[in-house]
C-alpha cells in the first residue's frame, strides 16, 4: 500500500477543525523535518519547517531529560506564551505540533492530541518505512559495480 502526505493530511485537517482556538498543526520527523502541515489562516505567515524543526529538537531534548531522570514516558511538551501555546507530542518516530491560541481548552488538546497521536502513529512508521526503501533503492545493480572495477 503506497501512502502519501495526503493521509496525514486529513488527520491534521481533523485536528485543527476539533478547536477554534487552534491555529497550525505540523507532523515532523525526529529529525525535524516536516511531513505535513494544515493552518486554519492561510495568512497566518510562520516558518513551517523552522517551527517544526524546534519544536522536534525541544520535544526530543525533554525526551531525553525524562529518561535521564527515569521520570518514564514523555507526554505532552507545552510551551506557554502571552499570545499563544505551542504543544509537541510523540506520535511514533514522528512529534505532532499544535500551535493556539492562549485560552485554549488544555484538557480537550491533550486528549486530541492523544487520539491523533495513536492515529498517526500507526501510518507513520509504514510511510518512513517506504520512503526508506525507496531511498535505498538506487537503481544500480551490483553486477555493475563489478563491471566498473573491471574496466
Amino acid at each position: 500500500m503506497a501512502l502519501s502526505t495526503k493521509s496525514f493530511n486529513k488527520i491534521l485537517s481533523k485536528i485543527i477543525k476539533s478547536e477554534s482556538g487552534i491555529k497550525k498543526v505540523l507532523l515532523v520527523d525526529r529529525t525535524g523535518l516536516t511531513i505535513a502541515h494544515v493552518s486554519k489562516f492561510s495568512y497566518y505567515p510562520v516558518d513551517v519547517d523552522g517551527i517544526g524543526a524546534i519544536a522536534s529538537a525541544v520535544f526530543c531534548a525533554s525526551e531525553e531529560q525524562g529518561r535521564n531522570l527515569e521520570l518514564g514516558e514523555l507526554s505532552i511538551v507545552t510551551s506557554e506564551f502571552t499570545s499563544g501555546k505551542i504543544f509537541a507530542a510523540s506520535c511514533g518516530k514522528g512529534v505532532l505540533c499544535l500551535i493556539s491560541d492562549p485560552d485554549i481548552n488544555l484538557g480537550l488538546i491533550r486528549l486530541v492530541m492523544k487520539r491523533s497521536g495513536e492515529e498517526l502513529k500507526a501510518i507513520l512508521d509504514e510511510f518512513l518505512s517506504e520512503v526508506a526503501d525507496e531511498d535505498l533503492d538506487s537503481g544500480l545493480d551490483l553486477s555493475d559495480l563489478d563491471n566498473i572495477s573491471q574496466d
